[in-house]
């Protein structure tokens, strides 16, 4: 039994004609009424009374119409999603994303969430991964993209600078700077420093840009990652230098200030990578599409690949924040 004679039937029936029925079908009366006599058959009942004028349905014509409506409507529903997925170019499949911590939470979850609505026939799969793990699950094929801070360069990876995060003093509230809209970088001469751990390109990246400012701060703590930071700072540990967009919700709950430089700038570069030597599915393609296509109003996107990389060597590894 086929959806178009369902169809017809319903037609005929909703028009109380079988001639309508029939146009609205594109087919001929006659075969609009063989169409009802072949359900009739099939059922071993009548439907359609057609002694009157106009003809009535039979009791089991009008149970039969009703379920037939049901299942009409739904399949035309579902004809309109799966053609809905020709006008998205037919995106299906999964994408693979990993990305550091810090990264993710701020920027790469709101883009998961907003590329689902678009393409709800592709699933995203996010992890979060120490970023030296970014780097190998993308260039073992693992992952499609990675979101990775300080990047260089790697001979199988595409890096593609993506935004760039301002790096800000950070305080506790009871701090001397917390009432402050910036400070000069001298200013923390004396100031006890909450730091990363010294194998990470941030860490290497704050300690050039203290010593181009001639200072020499203790170093009282040392973690591998932002979060374990921003703890050490609100118990009064020390002061330390953060990308402003990990502290949103922070300064929102007013645990922690940020206090900008007024006199330097430094940021912390983020950037998308992928395998060099496939070609990105078409899933993938449309996360990156979507991923290079929107920002929010905080991070300042990168300009070039040099500028993503100014504060990493080339044999630097990525940081775990």
């Amino acid at each position: 039994m086929q959806i178009e004679t369902l169809k017809i039937f319903c037609d005929v029936v909703a028009w109380a004609n079988f001639s309508r029925g029939a146009q609205a079908n594109s087919v001929s009366q006659s075969t609009a009424s063989q169409a009802v006599q072949q359900l009739e058959g099939r059922l071993g009942v009548k439907l359609i009374d057609r002694s009157k004028r106009p003809f009535v349905l039979t009791p089991a014509g009008k149970t039969f119409y009703e379920g037939c409506k049901e299942i009409v409507g739904r399949y035309a529903e579902l004809e309109t999603r799966v053609r809905a997925f020709d006008r998205q170019e037919m995106v299906v499949g999964t994408v693979r994303v990993c990305s550091i911590y810090s990264a993710g939470l701020n920027h790469i979850k709101q883009f998961v969430g907003r590329f689902r609505e678009m393409y709800p026939a592709v699933t995203v799969e996010l992890e979060y991964l120490h970023p030296k793990r970014v780097v190998e699950s993308v260039a073992d094929g693992e992952a499609d993209l990675g979101l990775i801070s300080f990047p260089r360069r790697w001979a199988d990876l595409n890096v593609l600078p993506w935004r760039e995060e301002e790096m800000v003093l950070v305080v506790p509230p009871s701090h001397r700077f917390a009432c402050r809209s910036s400070v000069s970088v001298r200013e923390l001469e004396g100031e006890t420093l909450i730091g990363f751990d010294h194998d990470l390109s941030i860490r290497r990246a704050i300690d050039r840009f203290l010593r181009e400012h001639d200072l020499d701060l203790e170093v009282a703590h040392e973690f591998d990652n932002i979060e374990n930071i921003k703890r050490a700072v609100e118990t009064e540990l020390g002061v330390a230098v953060l990308p402003r967009p990990t502290l949103a919700a922070e300064l929102r709950a007013g645990t922690l200030a940020a206090v900008a430089f007024s006199d330097a700038s430094l940021v912390r570069p983020l950037a998308i990578i992928h395998r060099r030597s496939e070609a990105l599915g078409s899933s993938a393609a449309k996360f990156l599409d979507l991923l290079r296509s929107e920002s929010d109003s905080a991070p300042k996107p990168v300009a070039s690949l040099e500028a993503a990389m100014t504060a990493s060597t080339a044999a630097a590894p990525a940081e775990k924040s």
